[in-house]
């Protein structure tokens, strides 16, 4: 059985063009995301799907609607643990990391949107948990910011949290050379 699990944070509809959230290169996110989980599946790898519902009166991602489900390209298979989760860190108040555990997951992949948020507190917690860690980059996908009064395009917000990642909490990869191994 193999120690591995690729972990598939909000690829949600709600991120699309026509969702309330749509992120830069979020359909280039989800063709990699695709071939990544269609490798995991080939490797015998664990693949566990993540999606993304507020609560209170938030706008987006609210539960019932169009823009909670996970996209059709990356959709969950038969058996494939799906967990609904209503904060940035995947493994706050989810059976995630119990999951992980039962099935002695010792490395852990994650892949998702959006980069600045899901995938930074998901990551950082995995790697405190002790996981070996490994982020997909363009399987990824965030947005632009503002902060202080200076809009910051998705590309650099993206790059300084994957390098940020890659400093201290997890291997930053393509999924191209994530294929290759």
């Amino acid at each position: 059985m193999s120690k591995r699990a690729l972990i598939v944070v909000d690829l949600q509809n709600e991120y699309l063009p026509t969702g309330k959230l749509p992120l830069t290169g979020i359909d280039a996110a989800l063709d990699n995301a695709a071939r990544v989980i269609a490798g995991a599946r080939g490797n015998g790898d664990k693949v566990i799907h993540v999606r993304h519902e507020s609560v209170g009166d938030l706008p987006f991602f609210v539960p019932g609607t169009e823009g909670v489900l996970i996209h059709p390209k990356v959709a969950p298979q038969d058996g494939e643990h799906v967990i609904t989760k209503n904060y940035p860190n995947s493994f706050l108040k989810t059976d995630l990391k119990q999951t992980l555990d039962s099935e002695g997951v010792e490395e852990v992949t994650v892949i998702g949107a959006m980069s600045h948020m899901c995938i930074d507190a998901t990551t950082r917690a995995a790697a405190d948990f002790g996981y070996r860690t490994t982020v997909v980059h363009d399987a990824c996908a965030t947005r632009e910011l503002e902060f202080e009064g200076k809009v910051v395009p998705a590309g650099q917000v993206h790059a300084a949290l994957m390098s940020a990642l890659a400093f201290g909490y997890a291997t930053v990869t393509s999924a191209d050379d994530y294929l290759a191994k």
